[in-house]
């Protein structure tokens, strides 16, 4: 008897020393597992951050440069007489930089807001389409000069949403200006509007433009990520404009989705609940959302019938 339990100690002692060594070995294993995942996060910051670093000094010394060289020679007059004409051409030159160096501070201001969570909205209960409609037609002669269809089917008697009108407009005008950049000459940007689901409006910005594959959608949402990233892009800008659009949707109880594949175009989703679900929901940002991401599977399995 005293064998055999000397035998049942040892046993046990076995098993908590293996016990041991297995929760060691699964807390060493997850350690790596965190750090990995750490440096992978570390080096995809670091390159968003040098490739921001590197575009924005194009985009701010651009309009700069214009700014500078314009306005010089309007300066010059008395030494170099200017062409009858040419003074006016060339302060609306100044003005276009000098409006295209603003809305670029302007973002970065609007994403520093939105990430520091200082980001404040009016809102009022507005119907989708009074600010979707001009929005598509302001932006028509870019899309005409894109050489563009851009087409609108927006529904006439869509619900109400609790909304700031202004940065509501600002989302959809970087989404349907984002479509245009990236749809060739001959392509066709259609944005629709439906509701969808029970108290739910969704916007969809469809493009048959380049496309993205998932890596470059997570890029394209990181603020100041570049898709194409290199000094030679074929399409100007910060890449800020899809990361603000989406702080703003969420900041209004919404979702943004996006479906895209390599070559075929990309649809972006705006699926915003209306007043009334915010008020039946008592506004909270987690029964909007929910309501929101329903809408946006139903409206995607219409869309993709399996």
């Amino acid at each position: 008897m005293f064998n055999g339990a000397i035998s049942s100690s040892r046993q046990s002692s076995l098993m908590s020393e293996y016990a041991s060594l297995m929760g060691d070995a699964v807390l060493r294993h997850r350690a790596r597992v965190a750090e990995h995942s750490a440096r992978l996060e570390a080096e995809f910051a670091s390159r968003i951050k040098s490739e921001f670093i590197a575009n924005m000094s194009h985009e701010l010394r651009t309009p700069l440069n214009s700014i500078i060289g314009f306005s010089k020679l309007i300066a010059e007059q008395a030494a170099r007489p200017l062409a009858p004409g040419e003074s006016e051409e060339y302060a609306g030159l100044i003005q276009d930089a000098a409006g295209h160096l603003l809305a670029i501070i302007n973002d970065i201001l609007d994403i520093s807001k939105l990430q520091s969570g200082k980001f404040q909205l009016n809102t009022r209960e507005l119907g989708v389409d009074e600010v979707l409609r001009p929005c598509v037609a302001g932006l028509k002669l870019f899309a005409d000069n894109a050489d563009v269809a851009l087409i609108s089917e927006i529904g006439e008697s869509l619900p109400e949403v609790s909304a700031d009108s202004v940065k509501l407009r600002q989302v959809f005008t970087n989404l349907v200006t984002n479509a245009i950049k990236f749809t060739p000459p001959g392509g066709t940007v259609r944005v629709t509007a439906r509701t969808a689901g029970d108290g739910v409006v969704v916007v969809a910005i469809a493009d048959t433009g380049v496309g993205m594959t998932e890596e470059e959608i997570r890029v394209a949402v990181t603020p100041f990520g570049q898709v194409d990233g290199g000094k030679n892009r074929w399409r100007e800008g910060t890449g800020l404009g899809l990361p603000i659009a989406e702080a703003l949707v969420r900041l209004h109880g919404g979702i943004l989705s996006i479906e895209s594949a390599k070559g075929a175009g990309t649809t972006v989703s705006v699926a915003l609940p209306t007043a009334a679900q915010q008020v039946a929901s008592g506004a909270t940002a987690e029964s909007n959302h929910a309501a929101a991401a329903v809408a946006l599977a139903v409206v995607q399995d219409l869309a993709h019938p399996r």
